[in-house]
């Protein structure tokens, strides 16, 4: 029943991420055009952030698809991890595209540039309407699949991206102040920033297998000791293999005369119920063995 839930949130997921790549991909060739039309680095750097939502999306939509395959011979874990390397590429995308425009932006402070600001009103106001249509179809899978969490953020990020456009096409037609357009496009890009950081940090922790956050390895540790039956235990490990994924595995000594499969599964009901663990692996031991793993918590 599980698989079949997986596969159903994939294909919901699937369908909603070729729509807004659709919309994203159309409106994308728009603006650029626009920014070069309009002489606007704020247009142009939304484009490029529009830019990276159509490569997130198009990147997250395969991830998901190659990420739905079965596991086989070879990849026994199956393919979900290549949605978290599709994630961490999406960063590190994002990352470049803000530090252009970072740096564009305090050369056109310097050197100040004409802007047609009513054309780049318009094209902005376009754009937020495509990044809220896009929003609202990701919003309901961001919170099972760190891949459409990425596609969201950028999303979210070009939305607005777009407000601010919109605020210095308005300040431009009202002022005549060509600098207010480097001034809307450096705060887009100083906004994206933190946010990339968070994403790459999220996918990186799951590539390197760390502990969910908020998880803490002494309290799981007490959790299990003090559990009846149980003497001693030796080769804990807690990690996340995807944003709804938190594993652990741990060999646990019983105490004289403890029964196997009761403490076994006395301990992987408060691995569940207390930590949120979902997949435990729990090895019962009458004698505590060595487990080479060169960690022994």
């Amino acid at each position: 029943m599980g698989a079949g839930h997986d596969h159903a949130g994939a294909t919901t997921n699937s369908r909603r991420l070729m729509i807004a790549l659709g919309l994203t991909s159309t409106f994308l060739i728009a603006e650029v055009a626009a920014g070069i039309i309009f002489n606007s680095l704020a247009l142009l750097s939304d484009a490029a952030h529009m830019f990276t939502d159509a490569a997130a999306l198009a990147i997250a939509l395969i991830a998901i698809r190659i990420g739905a395959k079965p596991a086989d011979e070879r990849r026994t874990f199956g393919y979900r991890r290549f949605e978290t390397l599709a994630a961490a590429f999406n960063a590190l995308l994002l990352f470049g595209v803000a530090i252009y425009v970072l740096v564009e932006g305090i050369r056109r402070l310097v050197t100040p540039e004409a802007v047609q600001s009513t054309g780049m009103l318009i094209v902005a106001v376009l754009g937020l309407g495509i990044n809220l249509i896009s929003m609202r179809l990701l919003a309901g899978g961001k919170d099972k699949s760190l891949n459409v969490k990425g596609a969201y953020l950028e999303v979210w990020a070009d939305m607005l991206g777009s407000l601010g456009v919109i605020v210095g096409a308005l300040v431009i037609r009202f002022t005549g102040w060509p600098w207010v357009d480097p001034i809307v496009a450096i705060a887009i890009g100083l906004w994206v920033l933190p946010r990339t950081w968070i994403l790459l940090r999220d996918s990186t922790n799951i590539l390197l297998e760390s502990a969910p956050r908020g998880a803490v390895l002494a309290d799981i540790r007490k959790t299990i000791t003090e559990t009846a039956g149980v003497a001693g235990i030796h080769a804990l490990h807690v990690w996340v293999s995807g944003a709804d994924q938190s594993s652990a595995s741990v060999h646990v000594v019983l105490a004289q005369g403890a029964d196997s499969e009761v403490v076994r599964k006395a301990v992987e009901a408060q691995l569940r119920g207390d930590f949120k663990l979902e997949h435990v692996t729990i090895q019962t031991e009458r004698e505590a063995c060595p487990d080479g793993d060169g960690f022994h918590p």
